[in-house]
């Protein structure tokens, strides 16, 4: 079938940066041709009238534990990254990080290759892989299995460095406790993205490690050491240094919306939203299993028996409210929060996460309610 020619008025439309009203959007299939003022871009082909939504490139989420019915740390299959990344494409977010959750040394093996099957096969959303442990500290393992928190091997570092060269993104969360500088320094050099999370470090060891090459810390204030007027901690450290990227769970559980916009205050920069996801994503399960252990879905929230949050019941559209009702910052930036910076900093195609003329992009369409965004589907 041969691609039409699409073009798109009456919305505004986000560009990865910023809200543009009064434009036109051209497609030619998932490649974008033009954008540009109304007056300035003749319609072309089949026209969509936008009736006031607003368009935007699909969402990117750099920490999915699972979706659809079913966790990465199920298989991980192929089957199963797909039945994930569907999902999440109707939750908005159409490129994803599957994450596998503190594993065996051979889940980890099976999700790396498992990804690789995907990829080869062409599973849409699938950007890479996040592997959240097990070389964490197990004092902030949070609702990670401590039995299976361990520090990282020479088989471990070989593994990791050889996905890094041949995966899109990989992105390994460690903790200092469990990992040296010297590995950082070795993972970095493969191309891996690290990210400083699930941690008791110091501040000064924390900058110990951006230097030896982390880039990024995970769910920002969540399972790490916080703030204090004479040890700054991991907080400190990501609110302090540009060099340090940082994720942020934005439901209003993980992290105080006063917390948020502090944190945002601070960091004008480089702070991203994530969903971390379980498998109840997309479905109406109210309960999911994890190395054995239940964990429940209830008010808004997913916890294990003792009460302990175990990832979130949340999407992007929902943390992007949230930011904008809640946390009090403007619409552009929480939607480039969900799109364009992350994508920029695990160095996903132009065309992710942003609209380019000459990339490829999969779009999506929110309605504006009185009560935030609502997500209408994806193009």
């Amino acid at each position: 079938m041969t691609e039409q020619i699409r073009t798109f008025v009456g919305g505004d439309i986000f560009d990865g940066q910023r809200t543009l009203t009064d434009h036109a959007l051209r497609m030619l299939g998932a490649k974008v041709l033009a954008l540009a003022p109304r007056a300035e871009l003749a319609t072309e082909g089949t026209v969509t009238d936008l009736g006031g939504d607003l368009l935007a490139p699909g969402y990117v989420d750099l920490q999915v534990n699972g979706g659809g019915g079913v966790m990465v740390n199920d298989g991980p299959n192929p089957g199963d990254l797909r039945r994930i990344a569907a999902a999440h494409r109707g939750l908005g977010a159409t490129t994803i990080l599957p994450t596998l959750i503190t594993d065996t040394y051979q889940h980890s093996r099976d999700a790396i290759e498992a990804v690789r099957a995907a990829l080869a096969a062409g599973v849409p959303g699938i950007g890479g892989l996040h592997l959240e442990g097990p070389h964490l500290s197990l004092a902030r393992k949070g609702a990670h299995d401590g039995r299976l928190v361990r520090r990282m091997e020479r088989r471990d570092l070989d593994m990791l460095c050889a996905a890094a060269a041949d995966l899109p993104v990989l992105m390994v969360t460690i903790a200092p406790e469990s990992v040296s500088p010297d590995q950082v320094a070795e993972l970095a050099g493969a191309g891996a993205l690290v990210s400083l999370g699930h941690t008791d470090a110091d501040y000064d060891t924390c900058m110990d490690y951006l230097e030896a090459g982390a880039r990024c810390v995970t769910h920002l204030f969540n399972a790490m050491s916080q703030m204090d007027k004479r040890e700054p901690g991991l907080v400190g450290a990501a609110l302090s240094e540009t060099g340090l990227a940082a994720g942020i769970i934005a439901d209003g559980e993980h992290v105080h919306p006063a917390a948020m916009r502090i944190a945002l205050g601070a960091r004008p920069e480089g702070i991203f939203l994530v969903t971390d996801a379980m498998a109840v994503a997309g479905t109406g399960d109210r309960s999911f299993r994890l190395n054995g252990r239940e964990i429940r879905r209830c008010d808004g929230r997913l916890v294990l028996a003792d009460g302990t949050l175990a990832g979130a019941d949340l999407d992007l559209t929902r943390a992007v409210n949230v930011l904008v009702a809640d946390v009090g910052i403007a619409l552009d930036r929480a939607l480039a929060m969900a799109t364009s910076v992350p994508a920029r900093l695990a160095g996903l195609p132009e065309g992710i996460g942003a609209l380019r003329p000459g990339a490829e992009s999969t779009l999506i369409r929110l309605a504006k309610r009185p009560d935030g965004l609502e997500l209408q589907g994806v193009l």
